[in-house]
């Protein structure tokens, strides 16, 4: 079997004029989108989305190469103070992505990390109304733009969380995890039918299994498993990947790795628990570290491409002047040069899993074959053009009309 095969598709498209005639004129190929969700966070590009910034370099490069963002939601930063929320630049940013032909994501709607402050001492009934409130406006007001959620982050130690304290994390505690858990997603699917719930996690081991058959036992429906990968410490390998992929992808529900990091410098030391707690004054991208960010990478995608379960892949941060605990793990240089990991993922998400644009001849009755990577395809012939969506395993016919 081809490599890959799970992710293409080909269809048999009958191509026409206006009048319904059959065009028998070279026809022009080329691939638009793909299917696979290929990501990155778009924190880094705020300024530019909402317009305080003009579109740069960074920016470019971001476009160039993905095709689904996440935006934060972190509710301190989101709603620093009660009923005055950032809603007006999230929806400007939403729009900026979405006009450029980029899915998002919205991360996330509940976490006892990044709580508000003015949250805290109230009663638990009000912290969890207020909680479902704020749940309900934002995927009621980004519907349509952000149609895709990690519901919930963290659950698994969110009644146990010492590290800072929060309103949310009593709640979690009186209410139980399942219960937490619900209380996210059926908030948010109420407010939203249509959209994408994920739950998102760190904790990739059994205890986080558990958690979900829990959920799905006692009748949560849970669109995605989220998968975090921040690799500071050293890249997992395939076979722990492997481990990972066959402990979640045993409930059959699609799988994203949510949070990609591998770091261009040295390595964080194995003995730090929380990676929170790894603080040094500079850390520095080197040669051999992106060489081996480069190598490490390409062997994360391609393993995330050949699982069939695998639905999306998000790098966490694009430059390393603006990555999570200032590591460099940013696939441009703190300069905005792009490191040979930008330049080996570039190479296979545009290029070597990219049908590249060509003409083809139709039949005798205005038939052109399409078969590439699952994602959008514009046709285009006599200077007109349609558009045809190859999905994943198709093998059919359809008919479109040049407009």
């Amino acid at each position: 079997m081809t490599q890959f095969a799970h992710r293409k598709g080909t269809v048999d498209v009958t191509v026409r004029r206006a009048d319904g005639t059959a065009v028998g004129t070279p026809v022009s190929l080329r691939q638009v989108s793909h299917d696979f969700g290929f990501g990155n966070i778009g924190f880094e590009l705020m300024d530019v989305a909402t317009g305080r910034a003009a579109q740069s370099d960074l920016s470019d490069a971001w476009l160039s190469l993905f095709n689904q963002a996440t935006l934060g939601f972190y509710w301190r930063n989101y709603e620093p103070t009660e009923g005055a929320p950032h809603t007006a630049d999230l929806l400007a940013a939403a729009r900026w992505f979405r006009e450029r032909g980029v899915r998002l994501k919205g991360h996330p709607l509940a976490w006892h990390t990044l709580a508000p402050a003015w949250l805290m001492g109230r009663p638990l009934d009000d912290v969890e109304r207020t909680l479902r409130d704020r749940i309900t406006r934002e995927v009621t007001g980004f519907a349509g733009l952000v149609d895709q959620w990690d519901a919930i982050n963290e659950a698994v130690i969110m009644p146990r969380f010492t590290a800072e304290r929060n309103a949310i994390t009593p709640l979690a505690h009186e209410l139980g995890r399942v219960e937490m858990v619900r209380l996210a997603f059926e908030t948010a699917r109420a407010a939203n039918p249509a959209a994408t719930l994920v739950l998102n996690d760190f904790l990739l081991t059994e205890e986080y299994a558990h958690l979900i058959e829990e959920c799905l036992t006692a009748g949560i429906q849970i669109d995605a498993i989220g998968l975090q990968t921040h690799m500071h410490q050293g890249f997992r390998g395939e076979d722990q990947l492997a481990a990972i992929l066959d402990r979640f992808g045993a409930f059959g529900l699609p799988l994203q790795f949510t949070e990609v990091t591998l770091v261009s410098g040295n390595l964080m030391p194995p003995e730090i628990v929380d990676l929170n707690d790894y603080q040094v004054e500079q850390w520095p991208s080197i040669s051999r570290g992106e060489q081996r960010q480069a190598d490490e990478a390409t062997r994360m995608y391609r393993q995330a491409l050949e699982h069939p379960l695998v639905e999306s892949v998000t790098w966490w941060g694009l430059c390393d002047r603006d990555m999570w605990l200032g590591a460099p793990g940013g696939l441009l240089r703190a300069d905005g040069s792009p490191k040979p990991a930008y330049d080996a993922l570039h190479a296979l998400i545009k290029g070597e899993w990219w049908l590249p644009a060509t003409e083809v001849f139709p039949t005798a009755t205005g038939v052109v074959t399409v078969s590439g990577w699952a994602g959008d395809y514009e046709l285009t012939a006599e200077g007109k053009a349609a558009m045809v969506h190859v999905a994943a395993g198709a093998s059919g016919r359809l008919e479109v009309t040049l407009t």
